[in-house]
């Protein structure tokens, strides 16, 4: 296990942080979970923000700087409102460097297809999202819309292997989970996730329920990469 960060020291640098959260070769999947002490992936306003910190946004950031694509369950779409995914001009040369689109796709894993279609998500992206749910009657309301708006994709089950074979099937290898905890659940009960990277936020919000939603079946023991540790903050990559 490699420390960063002590708490005495100076706040991780954008460097510091590029090198510790590289991407590996090939393809490699990411969950990026934020948590306080009891549990709660979000504050008293429904919102994650409101317990992340600016070390966790400088992470968060970093991640998706070079991924292909965030996976993300229509729950999370909804409560959280995504806003688009834009390409930054400075990350351009190096997205190039890597073999990238100029912005990740957000792929949206939808069973209901009842998302927030006038968010500027589905209508200011680099790329236009990718939403992933099972058979709709091509006459369906429901269907006509989300194609209206997205790039959707019927796939035989929502099951977390035919979840993940669609978006490598497309020729995203570079993917970031950012759950909720039920699309979390599935991908870890499945054995997918090839990296959970986890910050525990220093805060008590007394509404927590924990960053999978089920049981995941067999324990699975993890091995700690890093720490790093920054205002009470412990960010924490575990590999399998």
């Amino acid at each position: 296990m490699k420390e960063l960060l002590r708490p005495s020291q100076e706040p991780a640098s954008a460097v510091d942080i590029a090198a510790a959260y590289a991407w590996p070769e090939g393809t490699w999947t990411r969950a990026m979970m934020l948590t306080t002490l009891d549990g709660a992936i979000a504050g008293t306003d429904g919102l994650s923000g409101s317990i992340s910190s600016a070390t966790d946004r400088l992470i968060f950031s970093e991640v998706r700087r070079l991924a292909d694509a965030v996976l993300v369950g229509a729950g999370t779409i909804r409560a959280e409102r995504y806003n688009p995914m834009k390409a930054r001009n400075e990350y351009q040369e190096a997205r190039a460097a890597a073999g990238l689109q100029p912005a990740p796709v957000v792929v949206i894993v939808s069973g209901s297809l009842d998302l927030p279609w006038q968010d500027p998500l589905f209508h200011e992206s680099a790329q236009q999202p990718i939403v992933l749910t099972h058979h709709h009657e091509s006459s369906s309301s429901e269907l006509r819309l989300a194609q209206a708006h997205a790039d959707v994709q019927q796939i035989p089950d929502l099951e977390a292997r035919t979840i993940i074979g669609a978006v490598h099937a497309r020729g995203l290898s570079r993917i970031v989970c950012e759950g909720g905890p039920t699309l979390l659940t599935l991908m870890g009960a499945a054995d997918l996730i090839d990296e959970y990277d986890i910050t525990l936020a220093p805060i008590l919000a007394g509404n927590g329920h924990g960053i999978v939603d089920g049981p995941l079946g067999e324990i699975t023991r993890l091995r700690l990469a890093q720490a790093i540790t920054d205002e009470g903050f412990v960010f924490a990559k575990y590999v399998r």
